[in-house]
This record gives structure tokens, C-alpha cells and sequence, in this order.
């Protein structure tokens, strides 16, 4: 059987409690265990059924900054998935009043946020267009300005976005 999908990601931080924060005040996760000493900690998606999708281990104040993409290979962004529009709305001003809001873009099928944490490691907040609503033009893969106000008037601020929906060809 094939993968099916990313069940959590894991991050090293500098500061597991900064950084619990911050996912808790910005994408609402929950912590499900925190190691003594703020060593670690394993966080919780509102509605998810994994037991942790965020784990984060601290190593310290003095660790440099990520160089994956300026200096080194490795990862450039996780995506975490709303289920509205209005969501992600909320999610965007959380984002902006905690200074980590570093763009937002029109992908056609996907309307998407991207932020920085507390370390600078980058993250996306996306909302997938439904299948049954995409046109021709939504097919073409783009980068253009994302305004939220406009795509919630063209689909709504509760309509549930194209979680696990195939698009047609």
C-alpha cells in the first residue's frame, strides 16, 4: 500500500517552551506530553486522531540557525492543511500578530499562508480548493498574490476545502 500521509513532523528547536507556545498560540495544537526540563515536547492537531503530529527537542540556545537551501540541502517547509477558508483567515491574523507571517500565495488549487516559527524554520498553512469547484484556469501550478477577503467571497468562509479529494483531469 502506498504512503497515504504525513502522519507528524519533528523539529529541533532552541527553546522547547517558546516554541510549544507559539504553536499553540498561532495553529492551535495542544501538548499531549512534556518532557521534564523542557527537553522535548509532543503537540496535537485540534480534530487530529494521531497521537502527536508536532514533536519538538530542544538543543539549546546556542544551535545556529537553519542553512537548508542557503548552505545545505535538506527540508524547505512542512504544509499543514485547514478545513476552511475562515480558518485559514484566523490563522493568517494569529500569524501576523505574532510577527511570523512571511507570505501568502495563490497556488489556483491551494490558497496558502507561510510563516516562520520562533527558530526561523518555515512552515505553510494551506487550504486545498475543493475538487468539485476548480475550473480550468486553477489547474495551471502559479505564485500570484493570495487575497483571503476575495477567495472568501468566491467560495465561502465554511466551505470545506478538497481534503483527500482527488481533482479531476
Amino acid at each position: 500500500m502506498p504512503v497515504q500521509r504525513l502522519n507528524h513532523a519533528v523539529l529541533y528547536v532552541r527553546d522547547v517552551p517558546r516554541s510549544v507556545g507559539f504553536y499553540r498560540d498561532t495553529l492551535g495544537f495542544r501538548p499531549v506530553v512534556e518532557l521534564p526540563g523542557g527537553r522535548g515536547a509532543f503537540l496535537q492537531a485540534e480534530g487530529s486522531t494521531n497521537d502527536h503530529d508536532l514533536a519538538l527537542f530542544g538543543i539549546g540556545a546556542q544551535a545556529g540557525a537553519s542553512q537548508a537551501g542557503r548552505g545545505t540541502v535538506g527540508l524547505y517547509h512542512l504544509a499543514w492543511e485547514v478545513d476552511t477558508l475562515g480558518e485559514l483567515a484566523r490563522i493568517g491574523e494569529r500569524l501576523q500578530a505574532a510577527g511570523a507571517l512571511v507570505g501568502a500565495s495563490d497556488h489556483g488549487t491551494t490558497k496558502a499562508l507561510y510563516a516562520k516559527d520562533p527558530d526561523g524554520l518555515e512552515f505553510e498553512v494551506c487550504w486545498l480548493v475543493p475538487a468539485a469547484l476548480i475550473d480550468g484556469d486553477d489547474h495551471d501550478m502559479r505564485i500570484e498574490p493570495l487575497d483571503i477577503a476575495a477567495e472568501i467571497a468566491r467560495y465561502g468562509a465554511d466551505t470545506r476545502g478538497g481534503i483527500g479529494v482527488s481533482v479531476p483531469a
